[in-house]
Order: C-alpha cells, then structure tokens, then sequence
C-alpha cells in the first residue's frame, strides 16, 4: 500500500492461473504426518473468495498491521482465522478478525514476556556465578547489570528474527556453557513444543499393558527421544516382550541367563582353544569409538565379557573384527537410563554401583545378540553377507547415478575397498557415534533395517558425495576420501535426510530387483 493505486485495494487479486498446488502430497509410509507441522490451512467448511473486495477505511489496517508483523506464529487460533479470511471479505469482516489477531497476539507478548523474564533471571544467576569467578582471576568483567542487559537485548533480537524466519515457535534455548559442546546440540534445551509433544505420545503409547509395536515402530523412525530410547530399543530389539506385566520377570531371567554364561565360559579365556579369540578382542577394544569410553579399564572389562561370550556361544563364527563396534550403542543408550549428563563418552562408568552395571552389561549382550542373528552371514568365513551387499550396492549405484560409478571405474576404485568397512561396521566408522544411534531408531524400525535398509542408506551415502567425488581425478586421492569422509560436524537433520533418500531410494528398488541390473 506504497502507492496511491495500492491504497484503493486492501486485497489485490491476479487473474493469471498460478501452477501447482497447495494440497500435501502423501506417499511414504515413514516417516508418519505429523500435525504440528502441517496445519489445515482452511477448515472443510469454508469457501473460497469469489470477488476482490475494496477496503474503506485504510488507516484503520495500517495501524494494525504495524502492531502486528510478528504475530503470525503458527497458533492455536491459526485456523479459524485463515478460514475467516477466506470468506469474502468486507470492512466489518476485516475489523472483527484484525481484533481477533490484536487479542491473540497480546496474549502471545504476555506469553513471551514471562518466558523472557524466567530466561532472564537464569541468566543473572549464571553470570553471577561466572562473575565471581572471573573476579578471583583479576579480569576484567562486567557487571551482573551490564550483562542482564546485553543479553536480554541480544535475546530480543533473536527472537524477532526468529519469528520471522520459522513456521513454527521456538522455546527460548539458554546460553551455551563451556566445557559442553557439541558439534551438533552443544546442550539440550528445554524441549520445543514439537519435542514435547512427541515425547508425550511415546510416554502414552509405553504407558499401556500391551504396547502396540506396530505404532511404537512407526513413531520411532522419525527418531526416538533421549527419555525413552532405553525402554524403546530393548522392544524394537525384541528382548523385551510387548505385555508390561512380563518384562520385570523377562529382564530377571536374562540377565541371570548372562552371567550363568560368564560364570560358565569366561575362565575358558585364557585356554589354549580360546586364546587366539581372546587376544583379538583385547586388541580391538581399544579402537573403540568414542575415544575417551574406551579408555576406561570399567569398560574395557564389560567389553570383554560380552564380546567373548558371544563368540563362545556363536562358533560358526565366532569373533570378527567389527563386532566390538556394534556394542557401543547400546552400552551408551543404556548407560544413558540410569544418569542425567549430555555426553556419556565424559562419564566415569565405574561411579555406577555394581548392579547397574550388571544390568547395563547383560541388557547390551542381549540386544547386540538380536541384532547380529539378522546379519551374521556377515561375520561368517568368507562373510558372504558382506561379499554380496557390497555387489549390490555397486549395481544399485550404477543405476541411480551412473556418472559416479562410471567415475569410480575409470579410476579403478574397487566397492570393496571403501564400503566393505560401510557394511562390517555398519557406518559407525563413518559417522559421529550420536549419528549412529539416531540412525539405528530407524533401523530398529524398519522390517530387516541392518540386513536390508542398510544397502539403500550406503548407497544415499556414496551419493551424498558425488560433487566431490567427480572432482578427484586420482584413484589415491579418491580413496583416502571414501575412506575419511568428513562427517565429523553432522547431527540428526543430515541423518534425517540421509534416511528419507534411503528410503526414497527403498520405495524405488526394493519390490522390483530387476531395477538393479542394466
């Protein structure tokens, strides 16, 4: 409304046909539509306008459209009042949902204004800590008032440009603390309201006498929050049954099952029969990720039991290099049940009283023990799993990007000496190990996730990659990247999009095989 022309219009309409549509598009089975952030844009029972409508009174929308331009976070009254304005709109139309939008958003600044106040006296506090601090080494600091202030202004014009820029509210995510970060989160904020929500429905869907795990499977590809991930991996694992009333009882019994094992087999160690499998182990633990958990002796014993008792009680094969790394997660996840810090790989295990730690150890022999029935051809002499996973993702590349695969075989670089590890260790090699257990919620819930989706994620992974790898013109250069691969900054959104490629590329290939030859 700049121009003179622009102010004899409050809605200016074109003529002109735009392509397209506004309607979402529904074709994936994962990961499930979540209504937080697709809302309806217009209720079933509206209509839509049929003829432009001249406003009268122009000051009158200016002065609320000046109060207002950050007053459309997506609300609770979004809806009704997109589907008023939808209507054909007239002055006395205008004027009642301008009101409306005015009360919705005074109630909103009354909402920001208690959190900003609540954030603000957190901040005083911590300043103040770091103030006394900083004082007791003769520097220089401001005072608790300076910082209140600089910090609520910088908080004001985040805030503005939040608001702006995303669809959905933010919570308000309090100041970094050193000696925490993160590559990905430096530290877990107050939960958004979508984070919020979900937890919800994983704590009700949990909550019930029999868990439905169809559902649980379906909520947890999208990812399963930190709170619940323990009691969801041990069902999606299968080592736990889906009645609530059976799974104290089923915990006792294993447990007490694993350590009649290591009671029965784990003197055998030091045999002559034993000692060459042994030794392996002892070596491979220490190439461990993360670095810092592997080098506590607590961990190193847990280690040891488990991975020489699977390999007792597996004899067709035994102890591979590349199993030791599969029972990270799960020793994480589970150290994860029983403390409140952010990085575990910092936590001294051995603070844990002895029968947490039996439990910690017993539950990730058993869920490593599920995951590896489903791909123990990999570890098998020869490992012909592999052997064939490899060929497949060579066939599969070579048909969803054949300039990758033509570059790959011009420069003579063989699958097998980069994917292999891909297939052994499941990418854990590859990707930061808070990746990896985002990347196994999926793979939990996908029906054969670590024998079978496990290709269409490589082959998304090789992919992701392309630009640089068509840039290498040297079989040694391109090696030394496939090999080193640099993913060391990523987190959950680049995992999240690795997924739905994978599964993209799933939907495309897995029910036609013959996709995969030319």
């Amino acid at each position: 409304m700049a121009s003179d022309g622009g102010r004899k219009q409050f809605w200016k309409r074109s003529g002109a046909k735009v392509p397209g549509s506004i309607q979402h598009v529904y074709g994936a089975q994962h990961p499930p539509f979540d209504p937080l952030l697709h809302g309806t844009l217009i209720k079933p029972g509206s209509k839509p306008p049929t003829t432009p409508v001249k406003l009268k009174k122009v000051s009158t929308f200016q002065e609320f459209e000046s109060n207002t331009s950050d007053a459309w976070d997506l609300g609770d009254d979004d809806d009704e009042l997109l589907a008023i304005a939808a209507e054909n709109l007239n002055t006395e139309v205008v004027m009642e949902t301008a009101h409306k939008v005015i009360q919705n958003h005074s109630k909103l600044q009354e909402q920001h204004k208690f959190q900003e106040e609540h954030l603000q006296e957190e901040k005083q506090e911590e300043f103040a800590q770091l103030t006394s601090v900083a004082c007791g080494d003769n520097r220089l600091v401001k005072s608790v008032s300076e910082g209140h202030t600089s910090s609520s202004l910088d908080n004001a014009s985040e805030n503005s440009s939040m608001q702006r820029s995303q669809s959905l509210p933010q919570t308000s995510m309090p100041p970094l603390t050193s000696g925490m970060a993160d590559y990905n989160t430096s530290v877990t904020p107050a939960l958004t309201e979508r984070e919020a929500s979900r937890l919800d429905k994983f704590k009700q869907l949990l909550a019930g006498p029999n868990t439905d795990l169809d559902e649980l499977r379906k909520l947890s590809w999208s990812g399963i929050p930190k709170r619940v991930r323990p009691i969801a991996w041990k069902l999606l694992s299968g080592y736990l049954p889906a009645n609530v009333d059976r799974r104290e009882s089923t915990l006792q019994r294993k447990r007490k099952e694993y350590f009649a094992f290591v009671e029965q087999y784990y003197d055998s160690r030091n045999d002559e029969s034993h000692q060459d499998t042994y030794r392996q182990i002892h070596i491979d633990i220490p190439r461990m990720s993360p670095e810092v958990l592997r080098l506590q002796p607590k961990v190193t014993e847990i280690f040891e039991r488990i991975l020489f008792i699977w390999a007792i009680r597996h004899p067709a094969s035994g102890y591979v290099q590349g199993i030791n790394d599969l029972v990270t997660p799960f020793f994480v996840v589970f150290v994860c049940e029983y403390i409140e810090e952010e990085e575990v790989e910092n936590f001294d295990v051995s603070s844990l009283p002895e029968e947490v730690l039996q439990n910690i150890e017993a539950d990730s022999y058993w869920c490593m023990s599920k995951l590896l029935d489903g791909i123990q051809d990999n570890y098998t002499f020869a490992q012909p799993g592999i052997q064939k996973k490899v060929k497949m993702l060579e066939e599969l590349v070579s048909r969803i990007d054949e300039q990758v695969h033509r570059h790959l075989d011009q420069h003579e670089v063989k699958y097998l000496q980069f994917a292999f590890r891909w297939m052994n260790n499941l990418l854990m090699r590859e990707v930061p190990l808070r990746c990896t257990i985002r990347l196994w919620d999926t793979y939990q819930s996908e029906p054969e996730g670590f024998s079978h989706f496990h290709l269409y994620v490589c082959a998304a992974f090789l992919v992701r990659w392309r630009k640089k790898i068509l840039e290498e013109k040297d079989f040694q250069e391109l090696l030394i990247f496939l090999q080193n691969l640099p993913t060391v900054h990523w987190g959950n959104e680049d995992i999240s999009v690795l997924l739905a490629e994978a599964y993209r590329l799933k939907f495309a290939f897995a029910d036609a095989p013959n996709h995969y030859k030319k």
